[in-house]
């Protein structure tokens, strides 16, 4: 009988032994660490998120309601649908309104309603004519005219503006595809498992309860919306001396109702890119010298939210301009759809009537003559238009209602763009064509006002060019991911922290300075930096590395990121910080004050004062759980199991004691 035992334990040791080898010897039950175990059971979404933004009045934007992640099943979104329960809901683009609609409409349905995933893809835009997240006239608080119902974003809905107490993401083009599937196996009833996404976007805010900005600023859970603005000139003379100033301004930052898909390729950067050509056009220009007029350039950031760049600008212009030198303002604003049946036209916009103004127009006139071409032309906007259109020569205009400007736009009564800061805004929305247009209109309207509109004969204007290969270059650099920050004109100058471009202002972090810590300032500006102020600059006689002595004797120091030394050159660029002009940073602190309005800013009551939430991670993630069914029956199974190891236990101890006995 002790030899019958001995075979029954190791039979039994030597089926453990199997079940151990076939458990290892299985690719997908044999794991090296943890990681590899958490891999295999959750995958990794990629998205872009909606995220918090605060003012003073309360808040926007989306997050999880509470402390915890979210969790629930995927369901497709269809017209019609009953939410029966918590679900994530994947919702295509062209739906993505009606369902925002519907959970502020719908309280029943908005309750169940645990996140929103948002599809991607080119089928997307195919389906979308026109999809604009903004109002129908943007940031119309600022306005210098009374008349804010006017409808210059006729596509605008609005939605950007809204408060979302739920997480969204934009799904990548993989990831759309990946969740579309996923939402089809979760509606196989046939199926135990059921498909759930964990979203992770907890906001600081929420954890403080600091539910404005005022309030999140002092508490330290979030950070003022800015950054840096870049500003140069032509000639590298003082730009403080007695010369009149033609100061022309593009933006550099968009907005969309995701944070990190903020192309904004017709608005704004296609004005940008379209400065950024006359500026290098102008730069090969041999007599800048003897310009009667100084050429300044600013490039704002923050425009987007409250008009930052501008405002902040024309707050600190006693720090190194005299404003009454400022003979005109010439904005180069939307003008990568200038087109009208083959010919590419521009719109001025003016606040009225005065002899700058005119001399602006008849140099625009002049430069458009000049192109020889009938496909290039100019009109002055309609004079039904109620003023401007939303632009940072607002700041300048409800500063001083008799500032000379002009607004240069490819529209006359209301956008071209239908994807007004929508993340749809990116290079396919624009034309190559007029963005060269547009900045050999703007560089020979510059050159002609800059000789004080003396009649120039058009073989000294045609030496003006514009490098239609870099316009090409700039788009590749700033609208797409490939190349994106590392293509070859940007690693010329400095070395991207990301290589896909994306235009939102961003936070101000550290002390504002007109020399800030260059880990401070993102990728966009440091190049716009160093490009303005090598084509703006005057080389040295015996052009050097960098060192303490290039500032001391006028310099600045391009090109320094990518070597450690960088080149010497004379030039008056300079950064500009851009961030709310009721905010002031308390150095000993290390944190924000919100001050009252400031009689020098008559935007100051409207200004909103934007910040940004602070958090730990954000992340999305989808895997599988078990519905209640199967977990009932795994339970009795269970159960059952139990049952049958005590009765058998039971069984072959008595057995084993009964051969003990005998023996």
């Amino acid at each position: 009988m002790a030899s019958a035992v001995t075979g029954l334990l190791f039979f039994l040791l030597c089926l453990l032994s199997n079940l151990h080898l076939s458990f290892s010897a299985s690719g997908e039950l044999a794991f090296v660490s943890v990681p590899d175990l958490e891999k295999s059971m959750y995958m990794v979404i990629d998205g872009y998120p909606c995220i918090r933004l605060l003012n003073l009045s309360g808040e926007i934007g989306c997050a999880n309601p509470g402390l915890d992640k979210v969790v629930a099943p995927i369901v497709r979104f269809k017209n019609g649908i009953e939410l029966v329960k918590s679900s994530s809901v994947l919702v295509p683009l062209s739906d993505f309104d009606s369902l925002l609609s519907r959970v502020s409409s719908d309280s029943n349905f908005a309750r169940n309603v645990a996140g929103v995933l948002v599809e991607s893809g080119p089928q997307n835009q195919t389906n979308l004519t026109a999809s604009s997240p903004d109002k129908k006239f943007p940031q119309a608080e600022f306005s210098p005219y009374q008349n804010n119902k006017f409808e210059w974003n006729p596509t605008g809905s609005g939605i950007m503006w809204g408060l979302y107490e739920f997480p969204v993401f934009l799904l990548s083009e993989s990831s759309t595809r990946t969740l579309q599937e996923i939402s089809l196996e979760n509606e196989n009833k046939e199926t135990h498992a059921t498909k759930v996404t964990e979203f992770d976007l907890v906001m600081q805010t929420t954890k403080a309860g600091t539910h404005d900005s005022e309030s999140c600023l002092r508490e330290g859970t979030c950070l003022p919306l800015g950054g840096y603005s870049v500003l140069s000139a032509f000639p590298t003379t003082n730009i403080s001396s007695s010369k009149p100033i033609l100061l022309t301004v593009a933006s550099m930052d968009s907005a969309s109702f995701f944070r990190d898909k903020s192309l904004g390729a017709q608005s704004p950067l296609s004005g940008l890119i379209s400065l950024l050509a006359a500026v290098d056009a102008l730069s090969h220009i041999d007599d800048l010298d003897t310009l009667a007029k100084q050429l300044v350039f600013v490039v704002f950031t923050g425009e987007a939210w409250g008009y930052l760049g501008s405002r902040r600008f024309l707050h600190e212009l006693d720090n190194g301009i005299n404003n009454t030198l400022i003979e005109t303002v010439i904005e180069v604003g939307s003008v990568g759809k200038g087109y009208d049946q083959g010919v590419k036209t521009f719109y001025a916009h003016t606040t009225g009537v005065s002899s700058a103004t005119n001399e602006t127009l008849n140099a625009l006139q002049q430069a458009q003559d000049s192109l020889g071409t009938k496909n290039i032309k100019f009109s002055k906007a309609s004079e039904s238009n109620p003023g401007i259109p939303p632009s940072s020569f607002m700041s300048f205009s409800k500063q001083n209602p008799h500032t000379s400007g002009v607004v240069l736009e490819d529209f006359d009564t209301s956008f071209t763009n239908k994807f007004y800061h929508s993340h749809l805004d990116d290079q396919s929305n624009i034309n190559s064509s007029a963005i060269v247009a547009a900045a050999s209109l703007v560089a020979r309207t510059l050159y002609i006002l800059a000789n004080n509109n003396k009649t120039l004969n058009d073989s000294s204007l045609n030496t003006i060019k514009v490098n239609i290969s870099l316009v090409d270059q700039l788009l590749g650099c700033l609208l797409n991911c490939e190349p994106g920050l590392s293509c070859e004109l940007v690693k010329n100058y400095i070395t991207p922290f990301s290589i896909c471009p994306s235009h939102y202002v961003g936070v101000m972090q550290g002390e504002p300075s007109s020399q800030p810590f260059l880990g401070y300032v993102n990728d966009v500006s440091r190049f716009i930096w160093n490009f303005m102020a090598d084509k703006t600059s005057t080389p040295l006689k015996n052009a050097t590395p960098c060192s303490e002595n290039c500032s001391m004797t006028g310099g600045v120091c391009i090109k320094q990121e990518i070597d450690g030394k960088g080149v010497c050159v004379i030039s008056k660029t300079r950064y500009v910080p851009a961030y709310s002009t009721r905010l002031k940073y308390e150095s000993a602190l290390g944190t924000w004050t919100v001050l009252p309005p400031n009689s020098s800013d008559p935007m100051g009551e409207a200004d909103p004062v934007w910040a940004e939430s602070n958090w730990n991670v954000i992340g999305l993630r989808v895997y599988s759980v078990q519905g209640g069914g199967y977990d009932r029956a795994v339970f009795w199974s269970g159960v059952a199991v139990t049952a049958f190891s005590y009765f058998l236990i039971k069984i072959v101890k008595a057995f084993i004691a009964k051969a003990l006995k005998q023996d």
